[in-house]
């Protein structure tokens, strides 16, 4: 029986496929989905189409023609280029539920556009620890925009300080890439 964490990758019938295994035991299990499948999660530049006022919301076009539900019309005019979250997975028959409200997701860290502080995560209860991890996010979010806020996940509790902070760095690249990139259509 192999103790620890261990992350097996390979494909299943062509789709690329990860397991996470803790302690011998399979924890997670997350295979690619066949076609080009819009997942949870992901962000996209997407263009305003058409409003919905009876619902309160806005249709979006993504990319490869695909459209988007925004539950948010004020502020929002056709043409406008946004980025949108897919928040939920797509029905069938149905336009892929989008927000405005994105969240950049690593393993340390989360970043939140739009919702500034730096926060850690509650399951951290001891202090020196606390203050340990908010001198690395103070020195990592140093001279970010001042609306891009940062949480500190549980996983920081055991992680090395150095690892942290690269991890927070390459979320933080990311982050301030994508929300620059506004030009161009979905």
């Amino acid at each position: 029986m192999t103790s620890g964490r261990v992350v097996l990758l390979d494909s299943l019938k062509g789709r690329d496929a990860a397991a996470l295994l803790v302690d011998g035991h399979l924890e997670e299990l997350a295979i690619d989905p066949e076609g080009d499948s819009i997942l949870p999660g992901a962000i996209y530049r997407a263009v305003a189409d058409r409003p919905m006022k009876g619902q309160g919301g806005i249709f979006v076009k993504l990319p490869n023609g695909g459209s988007g539900f925004l539950r948010q019309i004020s502020g929002i005019s056709p043409g406008q280029r946004l980025l949108v979250q897919v928040s939920a997975p797509t029905e069938p028959g149905k336009a892929t539920p989008v927000s405005t409200r994105l969240l950049f997701k690593s393993r340390y860290a989360i970043l939140t556009p739009g919702a500034p502080g730096i926060n850690i995560s509650r399951a951290i209860k001891d202090d020196d620890a606390r203050a340990a991890l908010n001198e690395i996010a103070q020195t990592a979010m140093q001279g970010a925009d001042e609306t891009l806020g940062l949480i500190l996940r549980s996983a920081c509790e055991t992680a090395e300080p150095e690892v942290i902070a690269e991890d927070v760095a390459a979320m933080r690249d990311l982050a301030e890439a994508v929300l620059a990139d506004l030009n161009g259509g979905p």
